[in-house]
């Protein structure tokens, strides 16, 4: 059985964490302020915030339960780094809290105005009252989290086994864990997304939203996680882990999932502009006029494009460094992404803006670098508490050689 000390997490860590901490603490009190100025623009750009952080850490769970499921030398050598992910969930249902008394003041969102005979609140009913929709959140959390105990308590035993039989009776007991876990985490991310981001327009409807965001956030934790291995292959333990191998496997899995993303978004976009329903395609009419039209070119070539265009070659996906810096590229365009889901979105107290117009605020930028830095530095913490691999998993070696081959 390995030894935890060969694989401690190193110390620069710890500096990465307390580094996030006060940048995300200054930004936090900055945006602290924009919200007594206007309270409604900052929980939006805290909902920014909110989306594509807290995706990041919910598609850590996402793609831990995957590698449990589908097995394979990458999944194993970036498992805990997953695992610190899903472990910042209490944080990410922290940083919801102002998103929910938001929803309760009727603040933001603009299903808390509609008045009762719309026929949205008609059909829907108690579906959209703001206590209902902050009661359905509590759910999601509280499912993420569950799912997330398990795996990392299951996982932290096996650190702990004293012979091979336990350490495989537990690998098995996490993947048996995973299969319908897996069905349930989509399930859970559909609702929660409908809840948290389509519902700012409350008129219009998607139904293959849910899976947009399974595929993006499972493409945020790729990116985080090549990058973040990227940056720690050239300290030990991870010196003497990661190979080439590792890292075209993980390019490859990036390279998938941008394709699945460009293939839901031009899916919703067909079936509905095919369907020529004016509930329908108002929402994609907003976005393709003027700055908003620019914006969804910069995504198509961007977002999908040029990343897919890089990460077809082979050689590429081999290079840790170069294959970092595609994953941060897509990660920003990730960002933007977010920004050109929320930001047409139909305001509370539109304050002289015109429905649909494009408008960034300074707390657009504020409130991600705020969430960010804090779930950044709440991360580091978390990678730090176990060893930065599995050291009883059967398959630990196997996978050490695997990066290894040519």
């Amino acid at each position: 059985m390995a030894s935890m000390e060969n694989f401690r997490p190193p110390e620069v860590i710890n500096r990465w964490r307390v580094l996030s901490l006060g940048i995300g603490g200054v930004a936090f009190l900055i945006w602290a302020v924009g919200s007594y100025l206007n309270t409604e623009q900052a929980l939006r750009s805290w909902l920014l915030g909110f989306i594509f952080w807290g995706g990041i850490g919910i598609g850590c769970l996402g793609v831990l339960i995957l590698q449990y499921v589908t097995g394979g030398a990458w999944g194993l050598v970036i498992r805990r780094a997953v695992e610190a992910g899903s472990r910042t969930l209490p944080l990410i249902a922290l940083m919801f809290v102002p998103l929910a008394i938001g929803v309760y003041t009727h603040s933001v969102y603009e299903f808390t105005h509609l008045p009762a005979d719309d026929p949205v609140v008609i059909h829907r009913g108690v579906y959209m009252a703001p206590w209902f929709w902050i009661v359905r959140s509590v759910i999601y959390f509280a499912v993420f989290m569950f799912i997330a105990a398990m795996l990392n308590r299951w996982s932290l035993e096996q650190d702990n086994a004293k012979d091979e039989k336990t350490a495989f009776d537990l690998l098995g007991r996490s993947t048996a864990f995973s299969g319908p876990m897996m069905v349930v985490f989509a399930l859970t991310v559909t609702f929660a997304v409908v809840d948290w981001v389509m519902m700012l327009d409350p008129h219009w409807f998607s139904t293959i939203w849910g899976l947009l965001f399974v595929a993006g956030w499972g493409l945020s934790c790729f990116c985080f996680v090549v990058a973040l291995m990227a940056f720690l292959m050239d300290s030990a333990p991870m010196n003497a882990v990661l190979g080439k191998r590792h890292f075209h496997d993980l390019g490859k899995l990036m390279l998938a999932l941008v394709m699945v993303w460009a293939y839901f978004n031009f899916s919703q976009f067909l079936i509905i502009w095919s369907g020529n329903l004016p509930e329908e395609t108002t929402w994609f009419l907003t976005r393709m006029k003027g700055a908003w039209g620019w914006m969804g070119v910069i995504l198509i070539l961007f977002h999908f494009a040029f990343p897919f265009l890089v990460l077809l070659q082979q050689d590429f996906k081999r290079r840790a460094k170069w294959l970092a810096g595609i994953a941060i590229f897509v990660l920003f365009m990730r960002l933007v992404d977010m920004f050109y889901q929320i930001g047409p979105t139909p305001r509370v107290d539109p304050r002289g803006i015109e429905a649909g117009a494009f408008y960034v605020s300074w707390m657009d930028i504020v409130a991600p670098i705020a969430i960010g830095g804090l779930w950044l530095a709440y991360f580091f913490g978390q990678l730090m508490k176990r060893p930065l691999m599995p050291i009883n998993d059967p398959n630990l070696q196997r996978s050490i050689d695997h990066g290894r081959g040519h």
